[in-house]
């Protein structure tokens, strides 16, 4: 196992030029904003138009792999020696999983998207039962199992070579591992420079959104104005709570904020369930488990080139695709550093199966009610929506007794949801400067909480939920062949779990 001493922080070129590319970022992104709207406009235009096709297959094989790992010989490999137990429970596992992955995409999205898609669905009449139905397939392809199985696939690989063959925690270890050549040298730095700059572009768009989310929620609830010094002075507040969690070690300030985080999610949702339409709720979840499954083949590989929408595909489904594999490398690492003593079975089927139907229920309780406000109540929910974005969840509590109480309770959420992210991908990115050491010193935690910071306020500064999307997706585009590297790395290496070649891997061990 590969550790550094807090006070001895253990650096090397994938620190230095990953500092000055992230750095140079951060810099571009707080003097010229709208500079760096533009060149990631442009990077992403070009993928999501050209390059279509290849991450749609991508990101549809990524399902089909985490299926087949699941449920395979394979499954039965601990990530760990034999006799490894898990280093946290079940239950603080998986509220890891959404504290780290994607929990305040969740509340933001929640009543929004489903009302996008019902008010303005590809290929058909929009405000209508079929575009209901249509609508919460479509939201659960962007939210089920692609995103999921895209983080169980990065995780699993990087938690394999970690725990079970001992190596370091860095994007490029299984390149390094499981390739000979002179390539494999710079092809390994390339790659985990690439995974830093993924992680901060990613997180840095993704803190954006939610900051913007967070001001919304104190205009509704406390009249604070919606200027770009409130957003400033909620990222730097952020910037304080999430150092503070981070510098305090993962077993204490992630652990317990994310457990928080999932009595507060999970209050608020049964309090729409059981409090608002319980019956049209309970109906449009049981639907839509039967409509997803049913059109799951179909618009894993759908593109709609014939109706000419292709534009709308660009627009949601690769663009939250891609914004998966943008996070990969954090919420990768991450996990894999939170899985050691799970068997593959068992990691897939929590890392998938289970946050999916999570946000299934999620979705149908925030989306089915804004569906019943607009098709069975008084309607005006989903302009309000559309009126402004980072309002929606806020709009919907309105509908709600106890609006003001639900809105402190989600601005708390939110904010807290923010910090585990901040704070976990903090720690990700010491962990893939800093050698692949499990213990980043707090020092270089520091260092890339300043620059995560900057980048955020610089995507702030921009001012749109559109351009903080756009940055959270730039980095995955050229991390996107990192992976397809990871992935033969891992299926070779995985071939030798049985026979002498396993054998002489336990007997390394030992001697290690």
């Amino acid at each position: 196992m590969v550790k550094a001493s807090p006070s001895r922080p253990v650096l090397g070129a994938v620190f230095i030029l990953s500092v000055i590319i992230c750095g140079a970022i951060g810099v571009w992104s707080v003097l010229a904003p709208d500079a760096v709207a533009g060149a990631a406009n442009a990077l992403t235009g070009f993928a999501l138009t050209t390059l279509d096709w290849l991450f749609l297959m991508l990101c549809t094989s990524f399902v089909v792999l985490g299926a087949v790992l699941a449920l395979g010989p394979y499954g039965k490999i601990k990530l760990g020696a034999d006799d490894d137990e898990p280093e946290f429970s079940t239950v603080s596992w998986i509220a890891m999983l959404f504290a780290g992955g994607m929990g305040a995409g969740l509340l933001f999205w929640g009543p929004a998207e489903p009302m996008y898609h019902f008010t303005d669905p590809p290929g058909i009449a929009g405000g209508t039962p079929e575009a209901a139905r249509l609508a919460m397939v479509l939201t659960n392809l962007h939210w089920g199992l692609h995103a999921w199985s895209i983080y169980a696939v990065c995780a699993l690989v990087i938690a394999y070579f970690i725990f079970r063959r001992n190596k370091p925690g860095l994007i490029s270890t299984p390149i390094r591992y499981a390739f000979r050549g002179r390539w494999v040298g710079p092809v390994a730095t390339a790659a985990d420079i690439l995974g830093v700059v993924a992680v901060i572009l990613g997180l840095g768009g993704s803190l954006a959104m939610g900051t913007l989310q967070v001001r919304a929620g104190l205009g509704e609830v406390a009249g604070v104005p919606a200027t770009d010094w409130v957003s400033i002075t909620i990222v730097c507040v952020l910037a304080v709570c999430f150092f503070t969690s981070a510098s305090t070690g993962l077993g204490q300030g992630i652990k317990v904020l994310s457990n928080l985080n999932m009595a507060i999610a999970v209050a608020i949702m049964l309090f729409i369930l059981f409090v608002g339409p319980t019956r049209f709720i309970l109906e449009t979840f049981t639907t839509t488990i039967g409509d997803y499954l049913n059109n799951l083949p179909a618009m894993s590989f759908r593109l709609y080139p014939f109706e000419g929408l292709t534009e709308w595909t660009a627009g949601w489904t690769l663009t939250y695709l891609i914004w998966w594999l943008a996070w990969g490398p954090f919420v990768g690492v991450f996990i894999a550093r939170i899985s050691r003593g799970r068997t593959i079975r068992e990691f897939m089927l929590g890392v998938v199966l289970i946050p999916s139907i999570f946000s299934m229920l999620w979705f149908a309780t925030f989306g089915g009610a804004g569906f019943f406000i607009e098709l069975q109540g008084s309607g005006g929910l989903a302009d309000l929506v559309f009126d402004d974005v980072a309002k929606a969840l806020f709009a919907l509590f309105d509908f709600f007794p106890l609006a003001e109480m639900l809105s402190w309770a989600a601005l708390v959420l939110i904010f807290v949801f923010l910090v585990t992210s901040a704070d976990s991908g903090t720690f990700v990115v010491s962990m893939m400067t800093g050698k692949g050491t499990l213990d980043p010193p707090v020092g270089l935690k520091l260092t890339w909480a300043l620059i995560i910071t900057a980048i955020t306020i610089g995507t702030l500064l921009a001012g749109s939920v559109e351009v903080a999307k756009t940055l959270a997706v730039t980095g995955a585009i050229p991390f996107a062949l990192v992976l397809l590297l990871q992935i033969a790395a891992f299926l070779r290496t995985l071939r030798d779990e049985e026979g002498p070649a396993a054998a002489q891997r336990e007997e390394e061990a030992r001697s290690a």
